[in-house]
């Protein structure tokens, strides 16, 4: 592969450590943005080299409205210097959960506006990873190539390195159960879903759990954590029905407000989560893998590297 071939590959500030590790990963250079913000708070960007005529690769997180609009300028930017192709992967998208409107209640659907301004930056190729609903892959008139990148084989690799034995993986409630079923088939194990209800924006009740836990290791499994106020009751209904121990397995750990402090002062033994949201590294609490060779793998056969 000559360097004109060569794609370039750069991130947005956000998940330029998750870049570097995709750089690796496909065996190619990370480019470094050139960045200077301003006294009045605005940004400059320049590209590091040429862009003319190569394939740009972007990955960038979502998880605030600056990171967000970075993503938009750089894929403006590719657009602007004649790259050939732009392929972005976004390891988390923010505001994801808002993807619907509730009746009467005139609020905007951020998952599915905030998506349709990254669309019509108008990229050739958007990958998504772990999406909370794939209603946000169609906000395009069908000019954008869109995949949804599962971390199964991830997530069953991890499981099986992590030394737990006699578990039962626990949906912490029904909407996510059927990828929760679909993970346990292939870690040949048991596994249930909580019975849960919303009563408020973000408030929840968990009222019960399946005697299947009594005498296992319980796995809890969802996309993402926020608040955890879900996964902390369902943590506790589950060690009430018997379970031995618990842990917590999702992709995005977003841990908001006092989550990690109520998660070491609970039931939880760790938390097994990826680094798709920016700053996630393993300690004491959270056992991290990276979403990394997957994403090199997907753009591999994307861009037939």
């Amino acid at each position: 592969m000559t360097e004109q071939d060569e794609p370039i590959l750069i991130a947005n500030q956000a998940s330029t450590d998750l870049g570097r590790k995709v750089a690796d990963a496909l065996g190619i250079p990370f480019s470094e943005m050139i960045r200077q913000r301003f006294a009045d708070g605005e940004q400059h960007h320049a590209f590091p080299c040429s862009l003319a005529g190569r394939n740009l690769i972007l990955i960038g997180a979502t998880q605030s409205s600056n990171a967000h609009q970075e993503l938009i300028d750089l894929i403006q930017g590719g657009i602007y210097f004649n790259a050939s192709s732009i392929n972005v992967v976004i390891p988390y998208l923010g505001y994801s959960t808002m993807e619907r409107v509730k009746p009467g209640t005139n609020e905007i659907p951020k998952g599915i506006t905030r998506t349709r301004q990254i669309f019509r930056a108008r990229p050739d190729y958007v990958a998504f990873i772990d999406l909370h609903s794939e209603a946000v892959l169609h906000a395009h008139g069908g000019e954008i190539s869109t995949n949804h990148i599962w971390t199964d084989s991830l997530v069953v690799k991890k499981i099986r390195q992590s030394g737990l034995q006699n578990y039962v993986l626990v949906s912490p409630d029904y909407g996510f159960s059927k990828r929760v079923a679909r993970l346990a088939s292939r870690l040949d194990c048991p596994h249930t879903a909580a019975d849960k209800d919303r009563y408020d924006r973000d408030k929840t009740i968990v009222s019960q759990v399946s005697s299947v836990v009594k005498g296992k290791n319980v796995i809890i499994c969802d996309d993402m954590i926020r608040t955890g106020g879900t996964i902390l009751q369902t943590a506790e209904r589950c060690m009430e029905a018997g379970a031995n121990d618990v842990a917590v397995l999702a992709t995005h750990l977003v841990m908001s407000g006092q989550a990690r402090k109520k998660f070491m002062n609970s039931p939880i033994s760790k938390v097994i989560g990826s680094d798709t949201y920016p700053g996630r590294m393993s300690d004491d609490l959270f056992d991290i893998y990276s979403v990394a060779p997957l994403i090199a793998e997907v753009l591999g056969r994307h861009l037939k590297l």
